[in-house]
């Protein structure tokens, strides 16, 4: 199925991306939530037409998920043989030559992080009862991590970092971000009221109380309530308080939200809160 969305910018960064690919080399890309790491290296292999097994970092992610293992009912008649074994996505992208796209790599525990160590440096991997498997040509590895010091995060090893090149993707410049909102929402919608948005966004990111401000996701999640029928306002009070990590976790992020909202001439809301 084709995305009806494209990518806004980023010619750079699609560029290495693509030519790092064709290499066959892992790649790491590294950015803040919401800046389209997923995204871009989705569009990317769609176009390129590769074939690829997904996984997606989580704490209890498990070394057995990722490559694979016995089937106990097979086992019970066959034996610890190929047949009773049902492969993981790093088993059967080296099987296929495919490539093992893990999103938020540094969410997944170190244990499991390790294992990728053997498959990416030697393309190849020892499978306990089976032998080694060897990569088929077009194997490789890319992940996508937030900054360490964002929550749930596991610093990835000297190691494993050594066996990747990166990429960095920032927060886009207005003009993009307003042409992926854009992109996103109803052509009804007033190119004014968009762009407030869009600056109510950027301004999360330089206030003195937020420590991660809120992405181009946020903007299109106020503009999706609009759609349905919320005003701006309220809009941006309900999207915004979870998308934003403020400096002191005894103040309300609602607080600080209507105080980006004053300076952008919001007095309704003003009122609202003294009320």
């Amino acid at each position: 199925m084709v995305n009806k969305f494209k990518i806004i910018g980023r010619e750079i960064e699609l560029n290495q991306l693509k030519k790092v690919i064709a290499l066959h080399r892992n790649i790491l890309i590294e950015g803040p939530v919401g800046v389209g790491k997923t995204f871009l290296v989705r569009q990317v292999l769609q176009e390129m037409k590769k074939g690829f097994e997904r996984v997606d970092g989580d704490t209890r992610y498990t070394e057995q998920k990722l490559t694979g293992w016995f089937d106990p009912p097979v086992v019970l008649k066959k034996g610890y043989t190929k047949e009773s074994f049902l492969d993981g996505p790093l088993v059967s992208a080296m099987k296929n030559g495919k490539i093992l796209f893990i999103n938020e790599l540094n969410r997944m525990p170190e244990a499991v992080q390790n294992i990728l160590l053997p498959a990416m440096d030697e393309r190849k991997i020892s499978m306990p009862k089976l032998g080694n498997l060897e990569a088929k040509d077009g194997f490789c590895v890319i992940a996508t991590q937030n900054p360490k010091e964002f929550t749930a995060t596991h610093a990835l090893s000297e190691a494993l970092l050594d066996r990747f090149e990166m990429i960095r993707l920032g927060y886009q410049s207005k003009e993009e971000e307003l042409a992926i909102l854009r992109q996103e929402v109803s052509s009804k919608m007033k190119n004014g009221i968009l762009e407030r948005m869009v600056d109510l966004i950027r301004a999360t990111r330089n206030h003195i109380g937020i420590k991660r401000g809120a992405s181009i996701r946020a903007a299109i999640a106020i503009a999706k309530l609009m759609e349905g029928g919320i005003d701006f306002e309220s809009a941006a009070l309900m999207a915004l308080p979870s998308r934003l990590e403020l400096v002191s976790s005894d103040e309300d992020p609602r607080d600080v939200i209507l105080s980006l909202l004053s300076l952008n001439e919001f007095p309704s809301l003003i009122e609202k809160k003294k009320n």
